[in-house]
């Protein structure tokens, strides 16, 4: 199975955005939905200047569209297989989408979360490994939140594009 994720590209450079980015990859699959969940409860006035005004919904109707037309165990399936990377026809979609895009996917998803999306149970609780990442995310300057937010975002999904081999990779030089 191949997916969208690629260990080589990251935008969260830092020691400290790449510890938390890891601190996410250890959580099981619900887990991670519930901090996708939480951190936009929580941080979601911040985080909506960043997503809408660089994605394009449009590129995303099977996404933004016919999802929410779905039931609530429908929707919730759909995440667990974007999220674990299943090569499934939602995480094809989210798969071909460039990051800007998304993350649009999501925060659109926690804007109707309770109303056309599936929302979280009202006992739901989180664990000390969420509490602690939100905690640690809530910390991080504005830009370093956004970059965690596209490395995570962009790591999910299926798609079976793989990457153009570099020079390095290849030890050939390209022909003109």
């Amino acid at each position: 199975m191949t997916s969208s994720f690629n260990p080589d590209r990251s935008q969260a450079l830092s020691a400290e955005t790449q510890n938390i980015i890891k601190a996410f990859d250890a959580l099981d699959t619900d887990a991670k939905l519930a901090w996708f969940y939480l951190v936009y409860k929580k941080m979601g006035d911040s985080i909506t200047p960043a997503a809408p005004t660089a994605a394009e919904p449009e590129l995303a109707p099977r996404l933004l569209g016919d999802f929410y037309e779905l039931s609530d165990d429908e929707q919730l399936a759909i995440m667990r297989q974007i999220v674990n990377k299943e090569n499934t026809d939602y995480s094809h979609a989210y798969g071909a989408l460039k990051e800007n895009n998304q993350l649009m996917v999501w925060y659109a998803w926690a804007q109707a979360m309770g109303d056309t999306v599936v929302g979280m149970p009202s006992s739901y609780q989180a664990s000390e490994p969420i509490k602690n990442l939100l905690s640690q995310t809530e910390g991080l300057e504005f830009e370093d939140q956004i970059s965690i937010f596209r490395t995570i975002s962009s790591n999910m999904g299926y798609t079976d594009i793989k990457p153009i081999e570099t020079q390095a990779q290849t030890g050939k030089t390209s022909s003109l």
